[in-house]
């Protein structure tokens, strides 16, 4: 299935997100943004045909969703979300909030490892 890429209202709504990040994108963002993580280029809230996604590395096709709790009832649109990317050959990885905070050499570990990046 192609990929829709720039669907205008998902843009306007990616635009927005990048303005209002969490606590937990922002240090998530802070540690892989630029290429530290193994030069791999990620980018935030990127519109992936419907869906803005928290963080991708486009060149290996992999998603970073980070979860606050609002995710705890969302769990149907989250699994629709994972089917439509996956779908579309993206590897999607979560993370809840309390992990970026409490373990981030855990998450960057697992991160590394998705796109067979050196620590």
């Amino acid at each position: 299935m192609p990929e829709r890429r720039n669907f205008p209202p998902t843009v306007k709504r990616a635009k927005r997100l990048r303005r209002e990040m969490t606590e937990a994108e922002k240090k998530l963002w802070f540690r892989i943004r630029l290429g530290q993580l193994g030069g791999r280029h990620f980018r935030r809230q990127v519109s992936i045909g419907d869906y803005a996604v928290d963080f991708a590395c486009l060149k290996e096709k992999l998603v970073i969703e980070v979860d606050g709790g609002q995710h705890a009832w969302r769990k149907e649109e989250d699994e629709a979300r994972t089917r439509y990317l996956e779908a579309r050959g993206y590897r999607m990885i979560r993370f809840w909030n309390n992990e970026i905070f409490e373990n981030m050499d855990g998450v960057l570990h697992v991160i590394a490892r998705a796109v067979g990046a050196p620590l």
